[in-house]
């Protein structure tokens, strides 16, 4: 998300046409806004105690497409997208099952296109102190 999000902004601030994006953009990811993941770390802690490990997410996934269509909504929705299909896709799912930590009584809050645009405010008040690429 951040490099997508980074890619759409210069992209807008050059007013390029469009932005590349890696591989064929079918590969689904889950995402979980840092908030919801805050509030969950929260949550089990007073929740639960049993041993070993609890998957927090938000249980659906979605495109990398879909992602970079979303992402292109927030920040510069004039643009195209490119899809560079020479470039690899990674793993092709990467979805967790919540079902644990949802019978429990917790699911997450923010959803994508709020945490997105909330990232690119935060980006945008935030990134005359980032590390540039040229660092």
């Amino acid at each position: 998300i951040p490099a997508m999000i980074r890619k759409f902004h210069e992209a807008k601030m050059k007013n390029e046409s469009k932005v590349t994006i890696w591989g064929t953009g079918t590969p689904l990811r889950e995402f979980l806004h840092v908030d919801d993941l805050a509030e969950a770390c929260r949550f089990l802690m007073l929740n639960y105690d049993l041993p070993g490990p609890i998957n927090v997410g938000v249980g659906t996934d979605l495109t990398i497409s879909d992602l970079a269509e979303t992402i292109k909504q927030v920040v510069y929705n004039e643009c195209e997208i490119e899809l560079d299909v020479t470039k690899p896709d990674g793993t092709p799912r990467k979805c967790l099952d919540v079902s644990q930590i949802t019978a429990l009584g917790w699911t997450h809050k923010i959803a994508l296109l709020e945490g997105l645009q909330s990232t690119y405010d935060w980006y945008l008040a935030h990134q005359s102190s980032l590390r540039s690429k040229e660092h």
